[in-house]
């Protein structure tokens, strides 16, 4: 099996063939306790009501917080470079439309 090295701050990281080829994800459920976070990527199709977790990441509080921040850092750097990254609203049924517009009568 094939290896592909890359230097990150130092640290010589390996990377398997299998690894490289990564997995699609389109769903993040996380979750946390006092000490760590928990992170499950998974792939839902449209239609289904189950999702397969591809991937699950544990991270101390502290990763998790780098991480952020280095996700918000590259994604900064993509829109500057690249374009501004679009989230396109959820098209929703008449019915959860009534439920989600938030209470009646108030403003």
């Amino acid at each position: 099996m094939a290896e592909n090295q890359k230097q990150g701050q130092g640290v010589e990281i390996q990377l398997t063939d299998e690894v490289a080829q990564g997995n699609y994800s389109n769903l993040a459920i996380i979750s946390h306790s006092t000490s760590e976070f928990i992170i499950d990527f998974a792939t839902i199709l449209p239609g289904m009501q189950k999702a397969n977790v591809k991937s699950r990441v544990i991270l101390t509080p502290e990763h998790a917080k780098r991480l952020l921040l280095s996700l918000q850092e590259n994604i900064t750097r993509y829109e500057s470079n690249i374009a501004k990254i679009e989230i396109p609203k959820p098209q929703l049924s008449p019915e959860e439309t009534i439920l989600n517009m938030g209470p009646i009568g108030k403003a």
